[in-house]
């Protein structure tokens, strides 16, 4: 069991964490319209205070890095336990191990900004206007403001 949580749940977690997420347009309560990033917790949004910062919400992070764990590790557990024996090729391993060292490397990146803010918890509580999902590869259009509050005539 802990080869192939090694070998396979490990790496497709972070993969998966990187590719796939959910974004979620919310009104926070004192502060303006923001994009929010995270599945199934929203635990990243743009940094208020200056551009190119992030606000870092670590709870929220952690339950997602554990749900995605979870699921692979689910995933794999009842393949290896009621399909087949997984037996991984080193090939495999060193693929799945280096994409995933890639996104822990550009994650490491993005976090070390001195700018950002890290929360243990979010502080302030929000309204979800509207969410969906997304991959790495797809741009997201920030929702229009005023389909939610027109403008008085």
């Amino acid at each position: 069991m802990k080869n192939w949580v090694l070998k396979l749940v490990l790496p497709l977690t972070v993969i998966s964490f990187g590719t796939f997420t959910k974004w979620w347009y919310a009104l926070p309560v004192d502060a303006p319209d923001t994009m929010f990033t995270g599945f199934p917790l929203a635990y990243t949004c743009p940094g208020w205070h200056t551009s190119l910062s992030l606000q870092i919400f670590v709870t929220e992070f952690i339950i997602d890095i554990l749900f995605y764990f979870l699921f692979w590790f689910i995933i794999v557990f009842f393949i290896s336990r009621f399909l087949t024996k997984l037996k991984t090729n080193i090939w495999v391993t060193i693929i799945l191990w280096s994409i995933s060292g890639l996104f822990i490397a550009f994650g490491t990146l993005l976090t070390a900004n001195n700018d950002n803010i890290f929360y243990i918890k979010r502080p302030y509580e929000m309204e979800v206007l509207q969410t969906g999902y997304e991959f790495i590869w797809q741009q997201t259009e920030r929702p229009d403001y005023n389909k939610y509050f027109p403008k008085d005539k």
